[in-house]
């Protein structure tokens, strides 16, 4: 397993996938990095040598915001709109979907289970 970004990559995967594994790497990112690095993108995460791990590690550390770092700024976004009252500060600050989903018949993801809501079985 190689270990990016404090994150342990599966072998078997292609790097272009592995990548993705990684928090705040999508699939288009994982490109990017692999053109920049001039790493093909169908070879397996096993078959990397160490300098092209390093290489990968470097440009993440260099140009992409990921892991810890993006985690405390999205938190910290998140935080700013409860503050100031907004609407999407409002809907995170009662657990309910903040993008427009309606919310009378699904959404049980973020609102719990039907019996907290008081509704009644026959």
């Amino acid at each position: 397993m190689a270990r990016i970004a404090g994150v342990d990559i599966p072998n078997n995967k292609r790097i272009e996938i592995g990548l993705t594994y990684i928090f705040g790497v999508g699939r288009s990112t994982a490109k990017v990095i692999l053109e920049k690095t001039s790493i093909p993108a169908d070879k397996r995460v096993g078959e990397l040598t160490e300098q092209e791990v390093s290489e990968i590690r470097k440009y993440l550390d260099t140009e992409v915001k990921t892991e810890g770092e993006l985690r405390k700024e999205v938190g910290l976004n998140i935080k700013r709109l409860m503050e100031i009252n907004c609407y999407r500060g409002l809907r995170h600050k009662n657990n309910l979907p903040c993008r427009g989903q309606k919310t009378r018949s699904n959404a049980r993801t973020r609102r719990g289970l039907a019996g907290k809501r008081g509704i009644k079985k026959k």
